[in-house]
């Protein structure tokens, strides 16, 4: 059973302010003074008014601090629940992506070698890293990869990835504004 540190140091702080001030007061009435006017009361009163002012100025900061937190766990809790439900939403989506895809390689009749090697390609992995994560020649990926832009009509890895992502990057709000490229050849 551990204590939370901080509260550990309030603890501490308020017995060692509070304990001033029972010294100064017992001080005062163990002296008995005749003037309270003098320097020894006036600076045993200034400690006990500064004891408790510090005491009540820590308190004060350290409840400020605390309401501060609890306002940040809160906005932190919400900002969790956005999360979660937006990765709720986007996974999803991918998973009806990755059907999407799924059906438009079976639309292409690729072999389950050529599927593997399409994904890898849309994930952005080039010819060598697909042969070391699949464990097949760089050759042999290659012929899969030419075999995948054969059957599916498309001229290489930049098409295979804008047949399936063009319009997914630019929400339906921004892509009216956003002409689409011309091809400028010469």
């Amino acid at each position: 059973m551990t204590e939370d540190p901080p509260a550990r140091l309030r603890l501490s702080l308020t017995i060692l302010l509070l304990a001033i001030v029972a010294g100064g007061v017992v001080d005062l009435i163990l002296d008995a003074p005749t003037d309270w006017r003098s320097f020894h009361v006036l600076y045993e009163l200034g400690l006990i008014g500064a004891a408790l002012g510090l005491t009540a100025w820590l308190w004060r900061g350290w409840g400020r601090a605390e309401a501060s937190a609890g306002a940040l766990r809160r906005t932190l809790a919400v900002q969790k629940a956005e999360r979660d439900a937006w990765r709720a939403r986007a996974e999803r989506a991918l998973q009806g992506l990755g059907s999407a895809v799924d059906e438009q390689f079976r639309i292409w009749r690729l072999t389950p070698s050529e599927r593997e090697v399409a994904v890898l390609l849309l994930k952005g992995h080039g010819h060598k890293q697909i042969a070391a994560a699949t464990g097949r020649s760089e050759r042999t990926v290659r012929q899969h990869s030419v075999a995948v832009y054969q059957k599916s009509g498309l001229q290489g890895r930049a098409e295979l990835a804008a047949f399936f992502l063009e319009d997914l990057v630019v929400p339906d709000s921004l892509a009216a504004n956003v002409e689409p490229p011309t091809d400028q050849s010469p």
